[in-house]
């Protein structure tokens, strides 16, 4: 653990470039709770200077200076010793302690031990005085000291310091001068009679040295003989120490001369030292009043330096004060008049604002702001400020009232297109005032904060009436007829309807389908245009109130996301462009303002969506596709903001584009499920069919260039499953035609379409439409398979069910129904001029059924040609397993039936 001292030179003098000469415990005399230290330090610049500190010490064993005196302000020293007595008995109580430590009363004599413990306690009672002294400094300060060494040595050096460095200034009162010197008392060298005898016994018993040891051990080996007897071995011990002693006497008496001038030559070194002395202290003592004429000097300098220091500070708070809050008069005049009637005297109050801005936002000292001059110097500015204010807040706001009841221009002429207005103007005449408007957002945030609701007030006056007629514009262009002739055709709206969408009934309606088309393309170009407008008029408003609002720093948070999300452009979906714009960004000051200025914006653009849906049947579809590229197009665009307020409202219409588009499909999907096939339909392609072909045709052509195409894929698989639902409910209707051709035909017709669109999403579909085509024709031609040979077709059948009952092949000929007279009956009913007829019903009853759009009497022909040998193989197989040996055949062969069914298909070509 570190000392005291050591803890008091780093962690408090140290660091202040001082030097730790003494330190002494002390506390308050009467109040020894509150302990203190008190340090003598010099500190090592030229010339030193000497203190006196008294340290405290926080919680922590943290030292911390209380108080600092220069030492040459201490007047005197008081001991508050009374007597030469008390500090012998203080000394004798010192060392009665030190020997009690060290338990040594045992090498003392009775009579010693005696005469200290009285010595002791008589001193006792008069110690704790003697721990207290005075220091008289600006007043008397009484403390007490723990130790009486501690106060001794303390005193000393303040002694010492008080001689060296102050001449003696400080004077010492009840202090021995032996003591302050650091001396001993001449009463110590003379010590009375019992004390030396008792310190002559003590030197008896010494205790031996080991060296001393060793040569005794040395000796009693030498006289081992003599060892067993004392008295002689002493005497011998005495007879040579006698002669030592004889040696050392003539030795002593041979050398007396080298004594005697060794000695005079210590006397004559002595004198010398002596005389080195005296002129060390006479040249000590002249070195002592130059060197306090020094300090003297010393300090005179140090006070001339403060001076001029103080001065100079004086003069550059005055020069700081003079120039920082100081308004030229121009600016005072610009300001007073606040004239914004030109273009130089804007940028005059803006470079006077700008100059009052710098004196008011001077960082002055609390006090200064006392002084009378600089008071009324910011009372000047204040009133400067509010006068400006109020001038250029009517100002401003006189500006943005004359925009907004500006009235919108008339068309000259007829255009080829609608267009947008443009606020440039409007814009130019307002950005000379963005500085005053920036400095006004500093100097008055309150006042600030309602120039914006101002602007946007009047501001959306003007753009209500502009985007008003920007759609009128937009609305004649697309219905092709003038303002007046509107309403007359919005009332009669192309709904959904069988009736009025008739055109859609027909696929064959080339002409129909190619005006539809038409019309699309017409609306999706008008519904571009009108995007294309808007883009650059919301765009450059947004740009134009960042800018002249400070509203670009309010939105860092948003520049900072969208950079995120168009970094994260190619990991987000690409079916949902809106989830990474979130509707909370209407809370942002930019966007609230917007809302405000373009309040009419979304319910004028929701109109006109409505009025592109109405306008054709699957106007959805085109409205879809716009909205979805014209968002990409903007997110692509480097001149469209990434945060636009536009985005926003194209974002709200293409979720009710989609929720129109979904109601669409929706509705289409119920009216092919719900119609009603009519009771003469004599086969071909059904309505329902017929619809989704041309749905699929138009949409496929409106998503051709479209960048997503989620929604339609869903539309698509929603109405295949309609479709095919409408197909399979022919099962159930009493239709006068065989209802598995007409669902083959259908099935393969939707097969073959879809096979030459190719749509991914629906090859499931296209699959199942394969399948469902060859079930149906298989149905389709095992109902007809029996007509050419029935009763040999029923006889069979019968035999099957037989042996499937379990009667044996070869016992069939025996039952009555089944016997070989009755096979030989049916077959003398087909010879081949029977069979070739009947076939020839078959095959123009087949060609009356099938229609000939989907060209199926070959393949359903050919098809029957196989399932006809296949019967008629297992009518000879059956023969030859129940018949055995009969020799019963039939009247034709496979090469019969072949060439029937080729004489047939070549007869009809």
């Amino acid at each position: 653990m570190p000392s005291l001292w050591s803890l008091l030179e780093q962690g408090v003098f140290n660091p202040q470039k001082e030097r730790l000469l003494e330190t002494v415990r002390v506390w308050k005399t009467g109040r020894r709770k509150k302990m203190s230290i008190l340090c003598l330090v010099v500190n090592t610049f030229r010339p030193m200077q000497l203190f006196l500190v008294k340290v405290k010490a926080d919680r922590g064993e943290q030292y911390k200076v209380a108080y600092r005196w220069p030492l040459a302000e201490l007047k005197l020293v008081d001991g508050k010793t009374l007597d030469e007595g008390l500090w012998r008995s203080a000394w004798v109580c010192t060392r009665i302690e030190i020997n009690e430590e060290k338990n040594s009363f045992s090498l003392l004599h009775p009579g010693q031990i005696k005469y200290i413990c009285t010595a002791s306690l008589e001193a006792k009672s008069q110690l704790q005085a003697s721990l207290d002294f005075d220091l008289h400094l600006d007043k008397v300060y009484k403390w007490t000291t723990s130790s009486l060494d501690a106060k001794k040595t303390f005193i000393r050096c303040l002694w010492k310091l008080s001689h060296r460095y102050l001449a003696g200034s400080i004077a010492f009162v009840n202090v021995p001068s032996c003591a302050a010197e650091g001396r001993q008392r001449p009463q110590e060298d003379r010590k009375d009679p019992a004390e030396a005898e008792s310190q002559e016994e003590l030197n008896m018993y010494q205790e031996m040295t080991p060296k001393e040891a060793a040569d005794v051990l040395k000796l009693m080996e030498e006289y081992e003989p003599l060892v067993n007897n004392s008295v002689v071995f002493a005497e011998q011990l005495s007879n040579d120490l006698r002669v030592l002693d004889e040696a050392n006497l003539r030795a002593i008496i041979s050398s007396e001369k080298q004594v005697t001038q060794l000695m005079s030559n210590i006397d004559e070194a002595l004198a010398e030292v002596a005389r080195v002395e005296e002129t060390l202290q006479i040249y000590d003592e002249l070195l002592g009043s130059v060197k306090h004429q020094m300090d003297h000097i010393h300090q005179e300098n140090s006070l001339l330096h403060r001076i001029v220091s103080n001065k100079t500070r004086l003069m550059d708070e005055i020069l700081f004060l003079t120039t920082q809050l100081n308004l030229s008069r121009e600016h005072c005049d610009a300001l007073s008049q606040a004239d914004l009637s030109s273009p130089s005297r804007v940028k005059a109050c803006i470079a006077a604002a700008e100059a009052l801005s710098l004196c008011m936002n001077t960082q002055i000292h609390p006090g200064y702001r006392k002084l009378q001059s600089v008071a009324e110097q910011l009372i000047m500015f204040e009133t400067l400020k509010q006068n400006f204010e109020s001038s250029f807040i009517s100002h401003i706001t006189n500006i943005f009232e004359l925009q907004g009841n500006a009235q919108v221009p008339a068309l000259a002429q007829p255009i080829d297109k609608p267009s947008a207005p443009s606020h440039a103007l409007h814009h130019e005449e307002l950005v000379p005032y963005t500085p005053l408007m920036t400095w006004l957002r500093n100097a008055n945030p309150v006042l600030f904060c309602d120039l914006p609701k101002v602007y946007a007030q009047n501001l959306s006056r003007l753009y209500d009436r502009e985007i008003q007629a920007f759609f009128e514009q937009a609305k004649t262009f697309l219905l092709g007829r003038r303002k007046g002739s509107l309403q007359e055709s919005l009332e009669k709206p192309i709904t959904m309807g069988s009736r009025q969408q008739s055109r859609w009934s027909h696929p064959g309606s080339r002409e129909g389908q190619e005006h539809t088309l038409d019309k699309g393309n017409i609306v999706m170009q008008i519904l571009e245009q009108v995007l294309r407008e808007l883009q650059p008029l919301c765009t450059t408003e947004q740009q134009f109130i960042e800018k002249f609002f400070q509203l670009s720093h309010d939105a860092a948070d948003l520049e900072v996301s969208t950079s995120a999300t168009k970094g994260e452009k190619s990991t987000a979906s690409p079916e949902d462009p809106l989830r990474t714009k979130p509707w909370s960004q209407l809370e942002e000051p930019t966007t609230r303002l917007l809302s405000e200025i373009f309040r009419c914006l979304e319910p004028e653009l929701r109109g006109f969506l409505d009025i592109c849906n109405k306008i054709h049947p699957f106007g959805c579809l085109q409205v879809l596709v716009t909205l979805n590229d014209s968002i990409f197009e903007m997110w692509d665009s480097s001149s469209a903001l990434p945060s636009s307020f536009l985005n926003t409202i194209l974002g709200n219409m293409l979720l009710l584009a989609k929720s129109s588009f979904n109601k669409c499909i929706g509705t289409l999907c119920k009216e092919i499920e719900e119609t009603r096939m009519p009771s003469k339909l004599k086969g071909g392609i059904l309505p329902s069919v017929s619809r989704f072909e041309e749905f699929v045709n138009f949409s496929e052509e409106v998503f051709r260039t479209a960048q997503r195409r989620g929604e339609l894929d869903k539309a698509h698989l929603r109405l295949a499953s309609s479709v095919f639902n409408s197909i399979n409910s022919l099962s159930s209707a009493n239709l006068k035609v065989n209802t598995d051709m007409v669902m083959m035909e259908n099935f393969h017709h939707i097969h073959c379409f879809l096979c030459q669109k190719m749509i991914h999403c629906l090859e499931d579909k296209k699959i199942e439409a394969k399948q469902r085509y060859s079930e149906h024709m298989k149905k389709y031609i095992i109902t007809y398979l029996g007509q050419p040979l029935e009763k040999l077709n029923n006889f069979f059948e019968g035999v099957k069910a037989r042996v499937a009952q379990g009667v044996k092949e070869e016992e069939v000929s025996f039952q009555l129904a089944y016997s070989k007279q009755e096979l030989r009956k049916v077959i003398d009913k087909y010879p081949g001029k029977e069979v070739k007829r009947a076939l020839e019903t078959l095959y123009r009853k087949i060609h009356k059924d099938l229609s000939p759009e989907e060209n199926l009497l070959p393949v359903v022909w050919h098809t029957m040609e196989q399932e006809l040998i296949h019967q008629y193989q297992e009518f000879e197989e059956l023969i030859q397993r129940c018949y055995t040996g009969s020799g019963i055949a039939m009247d034709f062969t496979v090469e019969d039936l072949l060439s029937y069914f080729s004489s047939i298909t070549l007869s009809s070509m």
